[in-house]
Parts: structure tokens; C-alpha cells; sequence
């Protein structure tokens, strides 16, 4: 009976447990060190800190989990502290006993003693009605641009309908993000050339960047202008979706957050990748580029408040901020 599973955060014995219900849950291969590996950079190595984790237990079993991934927004002067509802199982001979539900509240229960502003997330069809049913909001999808590479990739795009690989495909385009990611000066001296946010934006800086685009684990690269970082860059990787290959235009900073500077960083983007197509978030019909608007497309974005009573109007969100792995 679901009344005598006990919820509680998860401890480090739990570990083993909680990777093997993950595996079982999402269809990976267990025995795939990049998981391991994949799970201590997304909850153990972020900056932010460390992951919240609980669990649902029956004795000494494990039969749900239940984690939250801790980010940063800004809007104007204000830090907003927030989760991402990320991973989540239930064990095959516990479900349909509302685990997930209690989990995810109870979480919730104690964010907000911790003060936290908000959840967010992007969930697919599949789960977003149990998300609607605890409270959440849909914020509205988020606006997703392409700019295809050649005439003849067209037809590759189009059939490009399928959920994109996790894992990054080898690239040639930039160089390794690492190279870019070892000069911290450089790019702090660029993050603070960025505008004060009217939107709700992440929160930047070189070690953010260094842990978001720096792990080896999904071949993140690095295209500059000719004067180096300090003067703009684009972190992006190259993945599979169906027959097509993807640039995905992660992150992309320029001083000043000037239109023209990133224009110019996707022609060349564009000119020196072996991808069909670049993909992006943000902009009008037309972004930088130029890319164009896909209509009713991109990731819906979810929103469900712990401190903060009132859901921001305007966000401002990259690829690198909501992509899922």
C-alpha cells in the first residue's frame, strides 16, 4: 500500500539504488558509465549545488525518486532561486500508487521552507496533465527558430519529426568548448557587458559556463569571432534527429547583447558546420541569422510556484537552459 511507503531525501547509499531505478525508468543501459557519470555533473557538480533528491521507500527498497535540479534566473536586479523538475521514476511493482505526486509535493513542501521562488520545466505531452493537476501553469511554448544549411537539407528536416539522440554526434565547427572555457576572465568580462534582463534570464557567469558547456560527456564547441571570446561566442553540439543532423545553438553571448554580433556569428555557424540545420531559441519571425520562426513549435514551457505567488510574463531562455538529458 502506497500509506505505509515512507518519503524521505535521499542519502549517498541511496545511490546505486536511485541510478538502477533511473536506468529501469527511462530505458537506458545500466551499465553505460556515461550515466554514472551524466547524473554526478547534472546533481552532484552544478554550482548552483547540489541536486535535491527524495525517495519513496518500502523498508530498505527503493521504489521512487524524485529530483529537482537547482538553477538561477535574473530579472532586473532580483535573483530568482529556483528548481527544474528533471528526473523522476517509479519502480514497475509500486506504480499506479500515486508515487510521483507525493514525491513531487512533498519536495515542494520543503522547498518552500527553504525559500525557494519557483519550479519550472518542460514536459511532454505524456506527463504534462499530471503537472497540471499539482498546481502548475503553462507559461507558453517557447519560440524555437532553424536556419537549414543547404537546399538539399530541406527534405532531411521535414522528416526530422522524431524526439533528437542524447548524445552529440562528432563535430568540426568552432573548436573543443573547453579551449574557450579555460579563459574565465574573458568571459566574465563579456557576461557583464550584458544588458540588465527584462526577462527572466539565467544567471551567468565563467563557472557557470564552465560546468554547463565544459563536461567532455556531450561534446559541446565553441565558435568566436576573430578577436576572441571577450568579443562573443556560441557554445553549441551537433546531434541526430531521424535523418537530419542538428546544430544546436546552446548559448550565445556577444557585448552588449548586440543583434548585429550574433547575426554574424550565425553566418558563420552556418558557412562552417556539417549540420542540415542550426536550431535556436528566442527572437521574432525572424532572429539572427537570419533563422526563422517555427510556428506552433518549441518546448512548453511549465511553471509552478513554492515562494513566488506570480508566474513572470516575459522569459528569455536559450537551448542550453532547457535542454534534457
Amino acid at each position: 500500500m502506497t500509506s505505509a511507503l515512507g518519503i524521505r531525501r535521499a542519502r549517498p547509499a541511496d545511490r546505486a539504488a536511485i541510478l538502477a531505478l533511473l536506468a529501469a525508468s527511462l530505458g537506458r543501459d545500466a551499465s553505460d558509465p556515461r550515466y554514472d557519470d551524466l547524473f554526478a555533473w547534472k546533481h552532484e557538480q552544478n554550482p548552483v549545488g547540489p541536486s535535491p533528491i527524495w525517495v519513496a521507500t518500502d523498508g530498505n527498497r527503493v521504489a521512487g525518486v524524485r529530483v529537482m535540479m537547482r538553477w538561477e534566473f535574473h530579472l532586473g536586479a532580483r535573483r530568482l532561486r529556483a528548481v527544474r523538475a528533471v528526473d523522476t521514476a517509479t519502480h514497475p511493482d509500486y506504480q499506479g500508487q500515486g508515487i510521483f505526486t507525493r514525491l513531487t509535493l512533498h519536495a515542494i513542501e520543503e522547498l518552500r521552507d527553504e525559500g525557494l521562488d519557483f519550479v519550472f520545466n518542460t514536459p511532454n505531452d505524456q506527463s504534462l496533465p499530471g503537472y497540471l493537476k499539482m498546481g502548475w501553469q503553462t507559461v507558453g511554448r517557447l519560440p524555437t527558430a532553424v536556419r537549414p544549411t543547404s537546399v538539399a537539407a530541406i527534405s532531411r528536416i521535414i522528416a526530422a519529426r522524431v524526439p533528437a539522440e542524447r548524445w552529440s554526434l562528432p563535430a568540426t565547427v568552432g573548436v573543443p568548448a573547453r579551449r574557450v572555457l579555460d579563459q574565465p576572465a574573458a568571459l566574465d568580462t563579456l557576461v557583464n557587458t550584458q544588458p540588465v534582463p527584462e526577462a527572466v534570464t539565467t544567471r551567468r557567469d565563467a563557472r557557470y559556463l564552465q560546468w554547463r558547456y565544459g563536461t567532455p560527456l556531450l561534446g559541446y564547441r565553441a565558435v568566436t569571432t576573430a578577436e576572441g571570446p571577450s568579443a562573443g561566442v556560441a557554445f553549441v553540439r551537433m546531434r541526430a534527429r531521424g535523418p537530419a543532423r542538428e546544430l544546436v545553438v546552446a548559448d550565445v553571448l556577444v557585448p552588449g547583447a548586440r543583434r548585429a554580433l550574433d547575426a554574424r556569428l550565425m553566418r558563420e555557424l552556418a558557412r562552417g558546420t556539417e549540420a542540415d540545420y542550426l536550431i535556436r531559441l528566442g527572437g521574432g519571425l525572424v532572429s539572427p541569422g537570419p533563422m526563422l520562426r517555427l510556428p506552433g513549435q518549441g518546448p512548453l514551457l511549465t511553471w509552478r510556484a513554492v515562494c513566488e505567488p506570480l508566474v513572470p510574463r516575459r522569459w528569455a531562455l536559450t537551448l542550453g537552459d532547457i535542454e534534457l538529458f
